[in-house]
């Protein structure tokens, strides 16, 4: 009851202006939260389908940098019922307090107070639109509301050598903030009785809207607090109340336990690389087939998926084993394992495609060799092209981490091979 009553005094603002520098080359030519991931969806996606399937319906996206290919994507696909008050809306930057864009995520909503006004909500939450989980959102208000908190903070345990890529939470017994540092480069102060563990910030967050009004307006008098992390919580959680909320106890309707708490920041290639293949184990850790926690985006129009020949003699079968496969696509005598296959993806005859992320309308050439690697948009790969296999030469090419995954860019042309 408290619950469906606070739903109704909530506006949302969805965090998707960010470059995106640590996942370039996907994002050469997209925003972060446009990025494709799972198949079928947008980064995106995930954070909408959160609030949607928790009852939240008054969704602002706040967009900065090349953000074409995002608004299209959600103009296209988040159509609620404005009639009865429901919308998700595209925000783009206006440069309405001066010749500026977003310095930073606090001076991203303080360039849309407006919206705040015109709404006039109880409460406000500020999320980013570029991670990778599931969350019933009530459950985090109704921690706020309880608190009577000025600010609720989302938080996860991460290992402390991740510490500087996150905002590191010190909390009391009763889960108040007593502590924040934004990405620190050492010393992080570790969860008590776990040294290998800091208490992170998700980024998400949920304000008592005219404190947020008040802070974000007395900052900007001073030029001050362009950024949620590195100014505003650290000046509110020694005079306000300001709790951090235990994602780990988020209950989705319809999961296992394995699925409970998993959040992945996808903001480098190899922890995007990571959580997509998380999605193709036997019991994947991040469930996209709960019924009663659809994960939705836009409708793909497409025929079915195809698989074709079966000459076990000359071994031109198409095969896919542990793997997510598209509508559209078509394996055509290849092989495809651990990979997944966007829609329209065509794999070639004894192609042989190993931990793979083969994006929209990729197309695989006969006898080409692919492990761990990405392949954007469109790409056209000649037969017997050779990825993943010689690293040397493929940086030569390519992108390629630390750890091995080769990046193939939208756009890219690769020398045609000449089969014997």
């Amino acid at each position: 009851m408290y619950g469906s009553l606070a739903r109704r005094n909530v506006l949302t603002m969805i965090l998707a202006g960010g470059q995106g520098e640590r996942l370039f080359p996907l994002t050469k030519d997209r925003a972060k939260p446009a990025v494709p991931f799972g198949g079928r969806y947008r980064i995106i996606d995930f954070v909408i389908n959160n609030f949607i399937n928790s009852g939240f319906f008054k969704i602002k996206i706040l967009t900065q940098f090349k953000s074409n290919s995002l608004i299209e994507h959600i103009t296209r696909t988040w159509r609620l019922v404005p009639e009865i008050g429901q919308y998700v809306d595209v925000v783009p930057a206006q440069m309405r307090r001066g010749p500026f864009w977003f310095r930073g995520t606090a001076d991203a909503v303080f360039q849309n107070l407006e919206l705040i006004f015109d709404e006039r909500p109880e409460y406000v939450c500020v999320f980013g639109g570029d991670h990778i989980y599931k969350m019933d959102v009530n459950q985090m208000l109704q921690d706020h509301i309880n608190n009577d908190a000025d600010l609720t903070i989302a938080t996860i345990p991460v290992p402390v050598d991740e510490a500087h890529h996150f905002g590191v939470v010190e909390i009391d017994d009763d889960f108040r903030v007593t502590g924040f540092v934004e990405k620190p480069k050492q010393g992080a102060r570790t969860i008590p009785g776990r040294p290998d563990m800091i208490l992170a910030s998700m980024g998400n967050y949920i304000f008592k809207a005219n404190v947020m009004i008040d802070v974000l307006q007395r900052n900007a008098l001073r030029n001050a607090g362009v950024d949620f992390g590195k100014e505003i919580i650290p000046e509110m959680y020694p005079r306000m109340k300001v709790f951090a909320y235990d994602f780990a106890t988020n209950y989705i309707p319809g999961e296992d336990a394995i699925n409970q708490g998993y959040w992945r920041d996808v903001g480098t290639i190899d922890s995007y690389f990571a959580a997509a293949l998380d999605l193709v184990a036997v019991t994947p850790l991040f469930n996209l087939y709960n019924p009663l926690w659809p994960v939705v985006s836009a409708p793909l129009h497409q025929p079915p998926a195809k698989f074709v020949f079966a000459d076990s003699k000359s071994q031109r079968i198409g095969i896919a084993t542990d793997s997510l496969v598209s509508d559209g696509s078509i394996i055509s005598g290849g092989t495809i394992n651990r990979c997944v296959l966007h829609p329209r993806v065509r794999i070639n005859s004894y192609a042989d495609v190993d931990e793979a992320i083969l994006m929209d309308g990729v197309e695989v050439g006969r006898h080409c060799k692919i492990r761990r690697a990405i392949v954007d948009k469109g790409v056209k790969i000649p037969p017997g092209t050779s990825i993943g296999y010689d690293l040397e030469h493929d940086r030569q090419r390519f992108t390629v981490t630390d750890s091995g995954v080769v990046v193939v860019p939208k756009g890219a042309v690769i020398e045609e091979k000449v089969l014997a």
